[in-house]
């Protein structure tokens, strides 16, 4: 944290400070900002509007504008937000957590009560009454990776660190500023960059010696790609390092979408005990497993079934690599992964790519819809290119398994698991992407969280593809609570979920479908009518409990630890 309000050291620049933000937030191609407009940040939005080349994009609150912002980052690498201070800030908080759980690179600009109240510590609205307004940046300390209070004299400095560091570290960070000095020249510093991270040869050439030797003893190497190799783009690096060993990549649930899933290396989706038994004993039999940006966290592991035997585990990370046990710091990701490449390591033929659960079609026209049979139809609707935005609960879960077809975008908050994150993240998606088709695929209660961003897609002429999963309650909760049934906090109202769009003044294609061949024909007229217009296909589950395989698995493994614990 940095609250650096330094004298000038250097002169005043014809740019204010509001111009200056703006223009840094351009070169890193950030075309579009999120936020919702309060009477703290009206300076900041004055000036933005006045900003060529960027634009302010309104969301119904400040909580659904920092998952859209979210999703714009993961996209376009980096995204900004914008909200008043206080209330606004507040609001975001449980977006800019996800963000940093997630790895994801947000700005978030918050304009605070003019500089001169401040100081005198008067009791303004939306503060705590008590004349502290350091208290919000504190709350942020913890869930951001860097915070600064920006002045004219020190904004040259603060604002280029902070995009740098969020760059660097894949993280949210936090920039607050009086409403009253956005239009304030600032003063001109010559601005050191903070140092990249860079590989020590040495340490770097000592792992890639401990990893030729284990190399040299395995017959059978696999690579488990995960979410940070997307974070820290080394997609390409994966799959270079796959074709030059010539050995299978399979990914977790964090990393769905980490490698291409049509490549003939991809071995499929590892889920320990609740996943594919081909993909488990390929990964889990291997003599060396080579890991890169893993995540060992509960619900990418299969509550911790996952068994990888950590002395023949490659586990590379962004800035580090351990090798069995021995650890090896300040080696960059990147340059392990090229370095790997030339150490000769080939296998004759890799292992053949385990069958993906959804391939073939199940069910007749007329039967009932159920997860056994949808699954297969939305991996059949898929296409090159996509954007999958998946929420949290079961199709989490279902979405997990199906495979997707080449340069498809999968979005999902695999570790933070906010609840109605989906609906807004397909929101920013839309903006982020315009030419690019987005698929929404939410169940009935997260989208009754943050329903209202479908009237700012309408608003800005988004036209994603949303799913909505009408199975009666919070399916997913009353999966994880194996102890009693029935429960009546999982049961939630009942919405008229193709009457949305109506609702928000805006034209839309809708349908409820509960057959196959409902689903089927729907899929159909979606598929033309999303050039025109947004489409919400609601799909009626009389299950209440159905859900995919994974979760049966899952369900049926905590089902066993409670019996054991009781």
């Amino acid at each position: 944290m940095n609250t650096n309000k330094a004298n000038p050291t250097g002169a005043a620049l014809s740019k204010t400070l509001g111009e200056y933000l703006y223009d840094r937030l351009k070169e890193e191609g950030i075309t579009d900002i999120f936020g919702v407009p309060g009477d703290y940040n009206f300076t900041l939005l004055d000036t933005l509007e006045r900003c060529a080349g960027i634009r302010f994009v309104n969301g119904r609150n400040e909580l659904n504008s920092g998952y859209a912002a979210d999703a714009y980052a993961r996209l376009n690498g980096i995204s900004a937000l914008i909200t008043t201070f206080g209330v606004g800030e507040m609001s975001a908080c449980n977006a800019i957590a996800g963000a940093n759980s997630e790895h994801v690179p947000i700005i978030h600009i918050v304009g605070s009560p003019p500089d001169k109240d401040q100081k005198e510590r008067k009791l303004m609205h939306h503060t705590l009454m008590n004349g502290d307004y350091d208290v919000f940046r504190k709350v942020y300390e913890p869930i951001t990776a860097y915070t600064a209070v920006l002045t004219p004299e020190n904004a040259a400095i603060e604002i280029p660190n902070a995009i740098q560091i969020a760059k660097q570290q894949k993280k949210p960070v936090y920039l607050v500023v009086a409403d009253d000095l956005v239009t304030k020249p600032i003063m001109a510093h010559h601005v050191t960059a903070i140092p990249q991270e860079m590989t020590n040869p040495t340490t770097m050439k000592a792992a890639v010696e401990h990893i030729k030797h284990m190399l040299n003893q395995s017959k059978n190497t696999v690579i488990l790609a995960d979410v940070k190799t997307m974070r820290f783009h080394l997609q390409e690096y994966v799959r270079k390092l796959a074709e030059s060993m010539n050995v299978p990549v399979a990914s977790t649930l964090f990393g769905k979408g980490a490698f291409d899933e049509s490549h003939p290396l991809f071995l499929g989706m590892y889920g320990g005990a609740f996943g594919s038994p081909e993909v488990r004993t390929a990964v889990e039999n291997a003599d060396c497993v080579i890991t890169v940006g893993l995540v060992w966290a509960d619900t990418n592991t299969a509550n911790f079934t996952a068994q990888l035997n950590p002395l023949r585990t490659v586990d590379i990370q962004p800035d580090r690599v351990k090798v069995g046990a021995a650890e090896y710091p300040s080696v960059m990701a990147a340059d392990i992964l090229l370095a790997l490449q030339k150490v000769g390591y080939k296998e004759d033929s890799a292992a053949n790519p385990s069958p993906a659960p959804y391939d073939p079609m199940v069910g007749n026209p007329d039967d009932p819809l159920s997860a056994a049979s949808y699954y297969p139809r939305f991996q059949r609707m898929l296409k090159e290119g996509d954007v999958v935005v998946v929420e949290t609960g079961t199709f989490f879960y279902g979405m997990s398994q199906v495979k997707l077809p080449r340069g498809v975008t999968y979005i999902a908050e695999g570790g933070w698991q906010s609840i109605g994150y989906a609906t807004p993240s397909a929101y920013g998606a839309c903006i982020a992407a315009p030419t690019r088709r987005v698929l929404l695929f939410t169940g009935d209660g997260s989208l009754q969280l943050t329903a209202q961003e479908i009237s700012s897609m309408l608003y800005y002429g988004c036209k994603p593809i949303i799913f909505v999963l009408n199975n009666d309650g919070y399916t997913i909760e009353k999966y994880l609570n194996v102890k009693t049934e029935n429960q009546t906090y999982n049961k939630i109202p009942k919405w008229s979920y193709t009457k949305l769009a109506e609702a928000f003044g805006g034209d839309a294609y809708t349908v409820t479908v509960r057959t196959n061949r409902e689903l089927d024909d729907a899929i159909s007229r979606a598929e033309q009518e999303c050039s025109r217009e947004l489409c919400i296909i609601e799909m009626i589950v009389s299950d209440p409990m159905d859900g995919p395989d994974y979760m049966h698995k899952m369900r049926d493994y905590m089902e066993k630890q409670e019996k054991q614990r009781s």
